[in-house]
């Protein structure tokens, strides 16, 4: 018996409604499940996670003061002041590390409070019990520091010797209790983002599934029913394409009021969908650079092999940024920085850079193949250092505001350090936890070049191969030969000044006096050099490279180099 078209059609239309109502119930429990994971992740288990690594930062920071103390004590004639200023930063640290414990451990009792969300109660409660058993550990440490130096001051060396062993262990248990939550942590928050990958999946594919029986349904009306229903079906087909293309903000007008009208409410709402999860992509985002999350899924980088390339690497460090921490609360200094990364990787970013790591206030990033075209790496690297130094008189100009007082504020500065070469990328880290970065000589160089702009007074220090592959769009001078730590062969150091079509004649001839007092001095033309370099001063009255040439002019002149010497000066510290 044959149905009439007018039946199949209405079958039909039944059939896909029932699995739209279906699809759409089902999506609803998926994004709720990954809405619920998310959640879990952004309201408890990663501020916990935060607190934690600000515990061990602080607890860190303790074993530097009582290093300090301890070496303070071994010498001769021991400094008073130094000693009670380092004691106080120790006393300071645990009281610091001890509140962000409390804290997080009333953020445990809320959690467990919650009712409107899953979380892992059991691992919370492991926590419950372990931030205690931190906060005990350190105390014992900080006992044991107290009576060690007590003993030291009564002058027992056989006491000493036993708080000092004593002391010793307490540090090490602290680090285990640290270890044992950081792991709970660690595998708590990688068991929730996997469980939100996989409802991700999951919607997905639904949400796919859907799109395909819609089209082919489509198609099947267009060669059965009336011209009016053809128009919206193309509606519906282009939607779909368009979202294929990445457009999420396409929605769906049918003016019918039949069954097409439904699966173009649908449509839209699985649109809507997408849109959600892309939110939620950008938002993983902020943690890895979508770059390598898409280089790596699109195949063209191999997850699991390291290979050699020559890249650009930078470093930057805040100047005196510990001693302006000391006078910040916790809350300011994560202020503070969050703004002054967000600025400076907006720069590094817009160049096409890669931030490989924020360490404490340094910022560690590379640029190179494949995200950089090979031939411009250098060059984007120098422009962004530049761009960055830009950047930091806004970040100065929006202290008051951040502080809420516009009075004693800080002065904020920045170094740099840029080095090219050839370094080994890859995915480097356990089978658990893996980051893309960069290692080798190059990198360290980079590190080196950075600190090195302390004791030359200057903000901006290159390799040479880095100013030869930058070319000569910039404007350079060459500061001197310096071998760092680490390395036996001395390497040439530049300093970036600026763009060359945006250097004043001023600047240029003050460069050009240094790099001939430069030539002078590795010649051991002494009275040529000094001329020169006094010169410069001439025309850059606070030009800190010059002093110090002509201090060390001073210094060879009282004792002359060896014979063999080549004009290098070697690093007497990183």
């Amino acid at each position: 018996m044959r149905l009439p078209i007018s039946l199949k059609i209405f079958s039909i239309t039944l059939a896909l409604l029932a699995l739209m109502i279906v699809v759409t119930w089902l999506s609803v429990l998926n994004f709720r499940n990954l809405n619920n994971q998310v959640r879990a992740l952004s309201d408890w288990y990663l501020p916990l996670e935060q607190q934690v690594a600000s515990v061990e930062i602080l607890i860190r920071q303790q074993m530097v003061h009582m290093e300090r103390v301890l070496a303070g004590m071994e010498v001769a004639h021991p400094d008073a002041e130094y000693l009670a200023r380092e004691s106080n930063g120790f006393d300071m640290r645990g009281v610091n590390a001890d509140q962000i414990i409390d804290s997080s451990l009333r953020m445990l009792g809320e959690a467990e409070a919650q009712q409107d969300i899953r979380l892992d109660r059991v691992t919370l409660a492991v926590l419950g019990r372990q931030l205690p058993a931190i906060q005990t550990a350190r105390q014992h440490f900080h006992a044991s520091f107290r009576q060690f130096q007590i003993e030291a001051e009564e002058g027992n060396p056989r006491s000493e010797k036993r708080v000092r062993e004593a002391l010793l262990r307490e540090k090490d248990n602290v680090d285990v209790e640290i270890g044992k939550t950081l792991d709970l942590l660690n595998t708590l928050t990688r068991d929730t983002a996997a469980a939100a990958k996989r409802e991700e999946a999951r919607a997905t594919t639904l949400n796919w599934i859907v799109t395909g029986i819609a089209t082919a349904l489509g198609l099947v009306f267009a060669a059965f029913v009336t011209r009016s229903l053809v128009d919206p079906v193309k509606r519906l087909l282009g939607g779909t394409r368009a979202v294929e293309a990445g457009d999420l903000d396409v929605q769906i007008q049918v003016r019918t009021h039949d069954e097409l009208a439904t699966l173009a409410g649908s449509f839209n709402h699985m649109v809507v969908g997408l849109r959600e999860k892309e939110r939620i992509r950008e938002t993983f985002g902020q943690y890895v650079d979508p770059r390598i999350v898409r280089t790596l899924l699109e195949n063209r980088m191999v997850a699991d092999r390291g290979e050699r390339q020559v890249m650009t690497v930078f470093f930057s460090d805040l100047e005196g940024f510990t001693r302006l921490a000391e006078g910040l609360t916790p809350e300011a200094t994560v202020r503070f920085l969050n703004r002054y990364f967000t600025m400076m990787g907006e720069v590094v970013r817009d160049h096409e850079g890669i931030i490989d790591k924020f360490i404490g206030d340094s910022v560690m990033a590379f640029w190179g193949p494949p995200f950089t075209d090979p031939a411009e790496h250098a060059r984007r690297a120098c422009v962004a250092a530049l761009g960055q130094m830009r950047r930091m008189a806004e970040f100065r100009a929006g202290l008051p505001e951040l502080f809420g007082v516009k009075h004693g504020l800080p002065e904020v500065n920045v170094r740099m350090g840029l080095a090219s070469g050839e370094v080994t990328v890859g995915n480097i880290g356990s089978e658990t936890s893996r980051g893309y970065t960069v290692i080798g000589d190059t990198v360290n160089l980079a590190s080196r070049l950075e600190q090195a702009n302390k004791f030359y007074g200057t903000r901006i220090l290159a390799n040479e191969t880095t100013r030869r592959l930058a070319g000569d769009v910039l404007a350079w001078r060459e500061i001197d030969s310096l071998r760092v730590m680490g390395k036996l062969e001395p390497v040439r150091v530049y300093e970036l000044i600026g763009l060359a079509a945006e250097l004043d004649d001023s600047t240029a001839e003050a460069v050009q006096a240094y790099e001939q007092g430069l030539a002078h001095y590795r010649a051991q033309a002494w009275d040529a050099a000094e001329a020169a370099f006094r010169d410069c001063l001439a025309r850059v009255a606070d030009d800190r490279p010059s002093r110090v040439m002509l201090e060390r002019i001073a210094a060879f002149r009282q004792t002359p180099p060896d014979t063999d010497w080549d004009g290098s000066w070697t690093a007497a510290s990183k």
